[in-house]
C-alpha cells in the first residue's frame, strides 16, 4: 500500500498492509489477545495536547482478528491517498469506533480508508485521543467482560436512544483532534490533491458519534458530507447548514432498537438524508463479515457520493 501525493511520492504503507494481512489468518473469535504495537507509516501527530489524569500509556491488543489501540494519548492523522492520475479531489476523515475507551484501527480505520483511496477518494484515518481504561490488559479485559444488561428495544422514533448517546459525553479532546486533522487536510490540500469543499467525515460506532458531534458543534470544520456508520439512532437538533448524511445500520445491531430519530431529524430539516437499515450485520462489522447483507453499504456510498457529484470537481 503506498500512499502518494501530487509531488512526491512520500509514505510507504506496505507494512500496514502486511500488518492487516497478518492478522486475517488469525483466529477470528472475540478473545481479547495482546498485541505489540504497529509501526503507523505515514503518522501525522496533530500536536492537541495529551488527556488529563491518564494513568497509562498508549498499548495495542487484538480482537476478532483486528489490531485495537487504547489509551491513546497522542492524536494523530495517517493519510491513503489515490495512486498519481485517479484522485477524484473528495475526501474523507474516518474515525474508527471503540466507544472512545478504544479504536477499531483495522477493521474500521486502514481498511476502510485503503477502499476509499482505491476509489480516487483521498481518505485520512483519524486516532483520536480516548478516555483511560486500566493500564493492565487482564484489567482491561475484565472491564470489557463485565455484565451488562441489554438495551430496551423502543419503537419511538421521538425517544433518544436508551443508553446516553455519544453527544452526551464530553467530546472536546475528541473535537479537537478531528478539527485539528480538518485544518491540516486544508493546509495541505494542494500537495494531496484536496478540493477544500469536498471533505467529509465518516464514523463507525462511537467514531459515527464523534463524526454527528463535529457535525453539530463544530463551527471549524465546513464537512461537505458524512457517513455515520451504525451509530446512535436518537434524534438531534440539525443546524442549518449542515451536509448531507449517508447513514448506515443493521436491524440486529443494539444500536439500533426501532429508532429513526436523526433520520427523521435529518428529513425534517430538508436536508438530503440517505439510510439504509439492513436486515443483519451485528455491530462493528466495518467493510463487511461473511453472509450479511450489510455487506453491500461501502458500494452503495460510493455510488451516493457519485450520484451527488462529489467525486466530479464542480464548475465555478
Amino acid at each position: 500500500m503506498i500512499v502518494q501525493s501530487k509531488r512526491t511520492t512520500k509514505l510507504l504503507l506496505l507494512a500496514t498492509t502486511l500488518f492487516v494481512s497478518t492478522l486475517s489468518a488469525t483466529a477470528q473469535d472475540g478473545t481479547i489477545y495482546p498485541l505489540d504495537a504497529p509501526k503507523e507509516p505515514g503518522a501525522i501527530v496533530l500536536g492537541t495536547g495529551g488527556v488529563k489524569d491518564q494513568p497509562a500509556s498508549e498499548s495495542w491488543f487484538k480482537q476478532w482478528g483486528d489490531p485495537m489501540a487504547r489509551n491513546i494519548t497522542v492524536a494523530t492523522l495517517t493519510p491513503f491517498l489515490p495512486k498519481p492520475g485517479t484522485a477524484t479531489g473528495a475526501a474523507v476523515i474516518v474515525a474508527p469506533g471503540g466507544g472512545f475507551r478504544w479504536l477499531s484501527m483495522g477493521n474500521e480505520g486502514w481498511e476502510v480508508a485503503q477502499a476509499l483511496a482505491d476509489k480516487g477518494i483521498a481518505a485520512f484515518v483519524l486516532k483520536y485521543r480516548l478516555f483511560p481504561t486500566a493500564p493492565s490488559l487482564d484489567s482491561f479485559k475484565a472491564w470489557m467482560n463485565r455484565p451488562r444488561p441489554a438495551p430496551a428495544p423502543s419503537t419511538d422514533s421521538t425517544k433518544k436512544a436508551t443508553a446516553p448517546p455519544p453527544m452526551q459525553m464530553d467530546l472536546s479532546n475528541q473535537l479537537q483532534d478531528a478539527e485539528a486533522a480538518y485544518a491540516l487536510i486544508v493546509k495541505r490540500a494542494q500537495e494531496w490533491n484536496v478540493d477544500v469543499n469536498r471533505i467529509g467525515m465518516i464514523g463507525f460506532s462511537a467514531g459515527a458519534g464523534l463524526t454527528m458531534h463535529c457535525t453539530l458543534h463544530s463551527t471549524a470544520m465546513k464537512l461537505a458530507f458524512i457517513g455515520p456508520i451504525y451509530g446512535g439512532m436518537g434524534p438531534v437538533d440539525v443546524p442549518k447548514n449542515a451536509p448531507p448524511m449517508f447513514n448506515v445500520i443493521a436491524s440486529d445491531d443494539f444500536l439500533f432498537g426501532g429508532q429513526f430519530g436523526v433520520i427523521g431529524s435529518w428529513f425534517k430539516a430538508g436536508i438530503p438524508v440517505e439510510f439504509h437499515l439492513y436486515q443483519n450485520g451485528g455491530h462493528g462489522f466495518g467493510l463487511g463479515n461473511p453472509n450479511r447483507t450489510s455487506n453491500r453499504w461501502f458500494d452503495q456510498f460510493v455510488y451516493w457520493l457519485e450520484v451527488n457529484k462529489f467525486l466530479k470537481a464542480r464548475s465555478n
